[in-house]
């Protein structure tokens, strides 16, 4: 199956598909076309190449992968549902987006004063549905503020969700209000553990 065939089955164009297949790290874009990576591989990609041309195949398969469905029907949990509801996004940031809390808006604003590409409430590429406070593609780095110290349900999901990142083993940066309230101490050198220098 190519891209255009995937894209009828999930009512998304081929490049739609083709780049959810690269957010997932499995096929890269060179002047050629799609390169596939190995990751892609793994999920069963083929390289085609047609007249100079490189294109992707697919197994059929790949319709029913779960990370695959993630990304293109994303599903959230109940508590994640009902924390976004709670906590609605009313913290205007500098490069005017909204966040949910002033701890968040204090982070972004830093993470933008030093052009800091980031995303906001990025969902993890894995099976478990958890959404990070930030992601930096820079250093592929996860940052979590854990906010409601005194909270027993959200301390509950904070063990879960911390358990899940060391699962996976992914780049983590945890901030409480104590790293807030000396952020430009702490965070350059958090930051600087994963590669991402910024000035004190």
């Amino acid at each position: 199956m190519n891209a255009t065939e995937l894209g009828k089955i999930f009512n998304k164009t081929s490049r739609q598909i083709n780049d959810i297949f690269q957010e997932l790290h499995w096929i890269e874009k060179n002047k050629n076309g799609w390169v596939i990576t190995e990751n892609g591989k793994a999920n069963g990609a083929i390289q085609i190449n047609y007249r100079g041309s490189l294109s992707v195949q697919w197994d059929a398969k790949i319709q029913t992968n779960i990370l695959l469905k993630k990304l293109i029907e994303p599903q959230e949990e109940i508590e994640e549902k009902d924390f976004r509801a709670k906590f609605p996004a009313i913290h205007r940031t500098k490069d005017r987006h909204f966040v949910r809390s002033k701890a968040e808006m204090i982070i972004d604003n830093r993470l933008y004063s030093e052009n800091i590409v980031r995303a906001y409430e990025k969902m993890l590429l894995i099976q478990e549905n958890i959404y990070s406070d930030f992601y930096l593609p820079q250093g592929k780095v996860y940052i979590e503020f854990w906010g409601l110290e005194n909270d027993p349900k959200y301390n509950v999901r904070k063990e879960q969700k911390k358990e899940i990142y060391k699962k996976y083993n992914v780049n983590l940066i945890e901030l409480t209000d104590k790293e807030i309230a000396k952020l430009d101490d702490v965070f350059p050198r958090m930051l600087m553990t994963y590669g991402i220098k910024i000035n004190y």
